[in-house]
């Protein structure tokens, strides 16, 4: 706790730093994809007999509607039906589209017609300034705008002018003309409205100038000395518009994860759809405005190692503020190797090896010899990849051996790259990993290999030189293990020079790989006889068959 709390006021100065205004995407009635979507900030309000501001967006073809019937006597500026958006503060509007379609068939009379138009950052009907996308009823608008039975048409799109952005948008229907006068009666479209406007769909893109905080920075990211497996960090993160979003995780410079810290009811949750590369949301203030956060990070995503980490948090418009900034190692077991082929699930890369000498992923070996491995990276179309970081990745053929990390390459400006490994261990399955040109990340392609190594035995006979009657004696023992438990057995061998081995003793070694035999001569010489131990293959033992050195006695 003392280390986390040390770290935590070490990083004080920069917790509180937070980075320019950013933006995120509001979608209203409609999302890009035509899916429902709330009409979060927008309010309506109407006045007058036979006005109507109703929110059919959950409906088939459903919109914010702002409209009226007509009325007998309906004087001009007295009855509106409204609908407004106010961005939350301190959150303003720097952009908007919007999908509508409507008309104004009530028509015109003397100084006075139906209409429906927007406005924006104030409705003031009389001042034209901030008003746009006008429908007059009469002769300037004698058949609507847009399309109502295509709701996304692109003759339903309509940007809004930058003098018109600000804090608040507006929607408005109503009988539009000099004070006193009136609009005509008896007249409607065929769904009997005078003036209508269908807004089926709205994207906003909210600003705001102020990111988040971040404080309280704990956790075993911030003070483990060793990384291994999912580490958390934990801090505590506020924001004053659109809340606090994600966690973002760097390593060397590379974005790593990114972790929602509160959904928020599913509120807090990017629906996607946009071009510019900025989150989009349903809600004009998405996120909780603060959290105490607990965020893990898989640390299986990185190589094992010295690695630069950076936390960061993000509130839903991209304003960062910076939670941890420290040097970890970690250290994890190495993933077993997922795709044989060698070829990357995107089908981009190909990873090519196989022994020195052979053209195969399997060899067996003599015990202490070393070996290579030779490789070729290339992108799918065969183009060399150079300068490619390459790991090789070992586990030996034992229940519950762990995977290590044993050797790393880099390729070089033919993609070609190569790897030592010495069979002085048990037999072992290889894995050659590319993580991509950064070396951190998921695999992302691999290629398996295997090692099967042949037991070392080593044979001592003593004396060399017997007769008839003597005995020698047998002393070795198994260069590697791990052994059995109950020992290993081993079969004693001899022949004429030249000859077939004959097997003539069964001997078991201890639990440390030892062993020790005898043989008494019964027939007379002279003879030469060469001796050997064989090694066989047997479970729990992990190791090919392999054989002594030969051993040369002479009975007189």
């Amino acid at each position: 706790m003392l280390a986390a709390a040390a770290v935590a006021l070490a990083l004080g100065p920069l917790l509180a730093a937070s980075a320019d205004a950013g933006e995120f995407h509001l979608y209203s009635c409609r999302t890009p994809s035509g899916a429902a979507a709330p009409a979060d900030g927008w309010s309506p309000s109407h006045s007058g007999p036979y006005t109507y501001a109703e929110d059919t967006c959950a409906q088939s073809g459903g919109a914010l509607v702002a409209a009226l019937r007509p009325s007998p006597g309906r004087t001009a500026d007295t009855d509106v039906a409204t609908w407004e958006f106010s961005a939350p503060a301190p959150e303003r509007i720097a952009a908007a589209t919007l999908w509508r379609a409507g008309d104004a068939d009530g028509g015109a009379a003397i100084n006075a017609s139906y209409q429906f138009w927007f406005a924006g950052p104030e409705n003031v009907v009389t001042n034209p300034a901030f008003n746009f996308g006008q429908c007059e009823g009469g002769l300037l608008c004698p058949y609507g705008l847009g399309n109502s039975s295509q709701p996304l048409a692109t003759e339903n799109r309509i940007g809004v002018p930058g003098p018109n952005l600000g804090s608040r948008l507006f929607v408005n229907a109503s009988c539009v003309g000099a004070p006193g006068y009136q609009c005509p009666e008896g007249q409607a479209d065929a769904n009997g409205y005078a003036a209508v406007v269908n807004v089926y769909a709205v994207d906003l893109t909210l600003a705001q100038d102020a990111g988040p905080t971040a404080d309280n920075v704990g956790g075993e990211l911030a003070s483990a000395p060793v990384l291994r497996g999912t580490s958390d960090v934990t801090f505590s993160a506020s924001d004053p518009a659109s809340g606090v979003y994600e966690a973002l995780f760097s390593i060397d410079g590379q974005l790593v994860q990114s972790s929602v810290v509160d959904a928020n009811g599913g509120r807090c949750a990017n629906v996607g759809g946009t071009s510019d590369g900025l989150a989009a949301f349903l809600y004009a203030q998405p996120c909780k405005a603060s959290v105490s956060a607990d965020v893990g990070f898989d640390t299986t995503q990185v190589a094992s190692g010295e690695h630069h980490l950076v936390v960061s948090v993000i509130d839903a418009a991209g304003n960062s503020a910076a939670v941890l900034d420290r040097q970890v190692k970690v250290l994890n077991e190495p993933l077993a190797c997922q795709a044989p082929t060698g070829a990357s699930a995107s089908g981009g890369v190909a990873l090519s090896a196989s022994w020195r000498g052979t053209h195969r992923q399997v060899i067996t070996s003599a015990f202490g010899r070393r070996r290579t491995i030779d490789g070729r990276l290339t992108s799918a179309a065969g183009a060399p990849i150079a300068g490619a970081p390459v790991e090789l990745v070992a586990a030996p053929v034992l229940a519950r051996a762990k995977p290590l990390a044993v050797a790393s390459a880099r390729t070089g400006p033919d993609g070609r790259f190569s790897v030592r490994v010495r069979a002085a261990g048990p037999s072992r399955t290889l894995c050659l990993t590319y993580r991509g040109a950064s070396g951190i990340g998921s695999p992302v392609a691999t290629r398996k290999m295997t090692l099967r190594v042949r037991a070392g035995v080593v044979l001592h006979v003593t004396p060399r030189v017997a007769s008839v009657g003597r005995s020698i004696r047998f002393i070795g023992r198994l260069r590697s293990g791990p052994v059995p438990p109950g020992g290993k057995q081993l079969v004693l061998e001899a022949r004429a020079p030249g000859g077939a081995w004959l097997e003539f003793k069964v001997v078991r070694t201890n639990a440390r790989g030892r062993f020790h035999a005898g043989y008494r001569f019964r027939f007379p010489g002279p003879a030469r006889y060469q001796f050997r131990v064989l090694c066989e293959p047997e479970s729990g033992y992990p190791f090919a068959g392999g054989a002594s050195n030969v051993v040369r006695v002479f009975e007189r």
